[in-house]
């Protein structure tokens, strides 16, 4: 192979590096490249997730405050089933004093 064979060779080496390097560089900006009507549909998804956010902050605030109140009314009836399971205890004694003493005076 002489000089100019090798010269030429190597162009057409070069010129075909070239041109696959410019149609790989083609192919991934058109397959990469984001069209302006993505870009609105983007924005708006943002939009739209932020607000699902805020959405999801505000439900999760009343429900741990729903939370709070209702098991501050559990612990309200509990106590109050407390003082009355109490009051019912206190009421039957009573009443069995009673009848003891009425069955005592029945009898005597």
């Amino acid at each position: 192979m002489n000089r100019t064979e090798f010269i030429i060779a190597t162009a057409i080496v070069l010129f075909v590096a070239f041109c696959l390097g410019w149609f790989a560089y083609w192919l991934i900006h058109k397959f990469t490249r984001v069209a302006q009507s993505d870009i609105g549909e983007l924005e708006r998804m943002a939009q739209e997730l932020h607000e699902a956010e805020e959405a999801r902050d505000q439900a999760i605030t009343y429900m741990q405050q729903r939370e709070a109140e209702l098991t501050n009314q559990l612990s309200q009836t509990e106590a109050e089933l407390s003082a009355t399971m109490d009051g019912l205890r206190e009421a039957r004694r009573e009443a069995e004093e009673l009848r003891a003493y009425i069955e005592r005076q029945n009898a005597g």
